[in-house]
């Protein structure tokens, strides 16, 4: 049975999120185990270790990379109580298999409980079509700590 829950709103939604300002992870593995590991350490997540092998199960059927330096992976764990998300950010940029060939260098995980229906997937449109913007992303890239990035993404 799928179980409906009020969804939070986009910009609640990111107020929660966490925030990584300098990944040092160079290829997709080593992002995505950071992500992971700072919403572990945010106390968003139950089961870690599961956690990561959702995400990365998730982007081995179909990477995430998008356009323009953006990745959105994600992944449904049942030890998340709702709708978690970090955005971590590579000056340098990391192969994602981007549809455009181009590094990533921003990147939004989201993790949601695998019994709601599309909560993640509607944050990441929001989150793309907002990184859709030239000087949002330039602007998100400059950011140096939450209170910075929630002005530039509001």
């Amino acid at each position: 049975m799928n179980v409906i829950e009020p969804e939070p709103s986009f910009e609640c939604s990111l107020r929660k999120s966490c925030f990584c300002p300098c990944l040092k992870g160079h290829d997709k593995a080593g992002v995505i185990t950071e992500l992971v590991d700072e919403l572990a350490r945010n106390g968003l997540v139950g089961d870690r270790d599961g956690v990561l092998a959702a995400v990365l199960a998730r982007e081995a059927d179909m990477s995430t990379g998008m356009q323009t330096g953006i990745a959105l992976p994600h992944g449904k764990h049942p030890s998340v109580a709702g709708l978690v998300s970090v955005l971590g950010l590579s000056p340098d940029g990391v192969d994602f298999d981007s549809l455009d060939g181009e590094p990533a260098r921003i990147f939004v995980m989201t993790v949601s409980p695998p019994h709601t229906v599309g909560p993640h997937l509607r944050f990441l449109a929001a989150v793309g079509k907002l990184l859709g913007r030239a000087g949002v992303r330039e602007a998100v890239l400059a950011a140096t700590d939450k209170p910075s990035l929630l002005r530039v993404l509001r």
